[in-house]
């Protein structure tokens, strides 16, 4: 079949969730990606911050396969060894003390709510606890995560919703104040706020809330999904501002394209939360997963891809930089490392649509966000290749046809 016969038939086949644009993806190399008709894009998406090292790592690629050939599936009624070795790595890389594989970050979301309430009842003897989120959060699609997700966009269509969420404003210490009762019994955000915008939590904030938590018994729950497995130039945003977390969750690039997610948490925590009955997964964990994991963790480890980050990220911050400066359309550049955005003037859909056809894809954040989350490995040639890319596309668009309110 050729490029429209393949969309033809998924729209009629698949669940219209989403706006795909009109690309048929068939392979990876490096930091490209080659479509069914063979042509090539440079990625600056990563498939959603997934893909950490691009396609066709060997190491990781023989590891799965080595795992495929053993095991991939036993329960979690029984041990196995990938995955206590992937424990290992991801508990000394994080600084925490245990750890749950999940399927997903949405999933890892939904066990970190459940551990926080689980440890309030322990301690209070009592349910009926309230957790704080933060406005323009995302924390994924499940009824857990969408209650504590900040956009009523998302939330309203599915309400009633879990109870007990209330919304402060992202990087305003003073609105967490506002909302801390004797019923609060986590305080939940993403040190980078990755759907709303590519916004970095400010330090003042990041310290006022662990203050806060720990003054009051509060558990601090950090969403590394997207900001997190090297991105930032440490191996988790957190630790760029010295502030651990009670419990952390992970996903994206944990697993680098096989479907795995993680929560954790500190040994205080899990000896009054989440116990035997609790909680559990059919296949979180389990041995081609836990293969997956420990390979990514030991390649990062190996590569020193958080040095990489550091080396790398300056640069394309001062191009992107130069960009705010040559268009009067773009009026910011905000992130941390190889997670950044460009506020644009002209819708970013279009400009996303555009840049496909130059060959680059670049993703969104929000209605005004041009995201750009690269593979971690990438050099000073691909961003220069992005930038001469995405300049075309801006030189091309007439952004008096596209302007929208700031």
């Amino acid at each position: 079949m050729n490029k429209e016969e393949y969309i033809e038939k998924a729209e009629e086949e698949l669940v219209h969730t989403y706006n795909r644009y009109p690309l048929v993806l068939d392979r990876g190399e490096g930091v490209y990606l080659y479509d069914t008709d063979g042509n090539k894009y440079l990625d600056f998406a990563a498939g959603i911050a997934v893909q950490a090292f691009g396609y066709g790592k060997k190491e990781y690629n023989d590891a799965l396969k080595n795992q495929i050939d053993k095991v991939m599936h036993t329960s979690n009624f029984y041990y196995n060894v990938p995955t206590i070795q992937a424990a290992e790595r991801i508990l000394r890389a994080s600084g925490m003390d245990r750890v749950f594989f999940t399927n997903s970050g949405a999933e890892a979301i939904e066990g970190a709510i459940k551990s926080a309430k689980k440890y309030a009842y322990t301690r209070d003897g009592h349910a009926g606890h309230e957790i704080i989120s933060m406005n323009h959060s995302f924390h994924g699609r499940t009824i857990g995560a969408v209650s504590i997700t900040g956009n009523e966009h998302y939330r309203e269509p599915f309400e009633p919703l879990m109870p007990g969420v209330k919304f402060a404003e992202f990087n305003n210490l003073e609105s967490v104040k506002a909302l801390i009762t004797d019923k609060t019994c986590a305080i939940i955000f993403e040190p980078v706020q990755g759907e709303g915008g590519i916004y970095p939590a400010t330090e003042e904030f990041m310290k006022g809330v662990r203050e806060l938590c720990d003054e009051h018994d509060i558990l601090l729950i950090l969403d590394e999904i997207q900001c997190g497995m090297g991105r930032t130039g440490e191996m988790f945003a957190w630790q760029n501002y010295g502030v651990k977390p009670d419990i952390m969750t992970s996903a994206k690039a944990l697993g680098c394209g096989v479907p795995v997610g993680a929560f954790l948490m500190t040994e205080h925590v899990a000896e009054k939360s989440l116990a035997p009955g609790d909680h559990g997964t059919t296949y979180g964990g389990n041995p081609f997963i836990g293969a997956a994991v420990n390979t990514v963790l030991e390649l990062m480890e190996k590569e020193k891809i958080t040095d990489h980050v550091k080396e790398i990220a300056p640069y394309l911050e001062k191009r992107l930089d130069e960009l705010v400066t040559k268009y009067d359309f773009l009026t910011a550049r905000r992130g941390m490392g190889l997670m950044q955005g460009l506020v644009c003037e002209m819708p970013v859909s279009k400009v996303s649509a555009e840049a496909l056809k130059e060959g680059l894809i670049v993703i969104t954040a929000g209605a005004n966000v041009l995201r750009f989350v690269p593979p971690l490995i990438i050099e000073k040639e691909h961003v220069d290749e992005m930038i001469e890319k995405l300049s075309k596309v801006f030189d091309k668009m007439k952004p008096e046809l596209f302007k929208v309110a700031k």
